[in-house]
């Protein structure tokens, strides 16, 4: 039973993810429809990409990946199919897919659709795409290799001999913080050293936890999160709200930057010693 999951910035309130649903199953109706997220910006390709990354690779081969964020940043007349890990991945040539993976994918075709038209026409083309690549089971039967795509990728950490800076990537619902920091990135910086996680100038904490029962409530606590990320938080408490901290903009590039008489910080820095 093929799979195809849906994630976009479109929202629950209204009939369009529905009816995209809908378009898919119409063609294929042993189709297993699974949604990601309807919620992610328009505009935070970061967030979006670590979002994606994350949840697809729980997913078996030959799954359908179709992500409708900022569709409608430029006319166009295709959207991009990429096999990635023996899964397709459909997306606007935006550069969502170099942040995703970091590189640009090996196989990538340009699925044609119906141009400055409206959403459920286009994504009614992408489905008449999929069905035939379902059929086929190669790219090169619904479209031609894209030769040229837009590139975009993640921020990375800066580092000295001493400390690493990551910026604030995504915080969640409960105002975790989620920072560009891998365990990998970690520890060749650390090599063994002990360390402080410093935020909101003073504040810090200085040891690693397996999970939030690691440190009683309200706590500060620092692990690294299923993803692989540095994550802070507060057991049962609000990080972010509460320490000023929001996500990452590269127009706002200081560690603190004023708003009224609140500052907030976008950036994380540790220091080894």
């Amino acid at each position: 039973m093929p799979i195809l999951t849906l994630t976009t910035d479109i929202g629950q309130r209204d009939y369009i993810v529905g009816a995209i649903k809908g378009q898919f199953v119409k063609l294929m109706p042993s189709l297993n429809t699974v949604d990601i997220t309807h919620y992610l910006s328009q505009t935070n390709l970061p967030v979006a990409a670590y979002t994606c990354y994350n949840a697809f690779k729980y997913y078996p081969e030959k799954t359908y990946h179709l992500v409708l964020i900022n569709v409608f940043e430029s006319s166009l007349d295709y959207f991009l199919i990429a096999q990635v890990n023996e899964q397709y991945i459909i997306c606007a040539d935006n550069g969502l897919i170099t942040m995703m993976l970091g590189k640009r994918p090996d196989e990538v075709v340009r699925i044609p659709v119906s141009r400055n038209s409206t959403l459920l026409t286009m994504t009614q083309d992408i489905a008449a795409s999929v069905f035939k690549l379902e059929e086929y089971g190669k790219l090169s039967t619904i479209g031609a290799p894209a030769t040229q795509i837009v590139e975009k990728y993640p921020l990375r950490p800066t580092a000295g001999p001493d400390w690493i800076e990551g910026q604030i990537l995504f915080i969640d619902n409960f105002e975790n913080v989620i920072i560009n920091i891998t365990r990998q990135d970690f520890e060749e910086h650390r090599k063994g050293r002990s360390f402080r996680i410093m935020f909101q100038r003073n504040e810090s904490i200085e040891k690693l936890s397996s999970n939030y029962a690691a440190v009683p409530e309200h706590e500060k606590i620092a692990w690294f999160n299923s993803a692989g990320y540095l994550e802070i938080s507060l057991r049962n408490g609000n990080m972010a709200g509460l320490f000023g901290l929001q996500g990452y903009n590269e127009q706002m590039q200081q560690s603190g930057v004023a708003a009224g008489n609140k500052w907030f910080y976008q950036t994380i820095r540790i220091f080894f010693e």
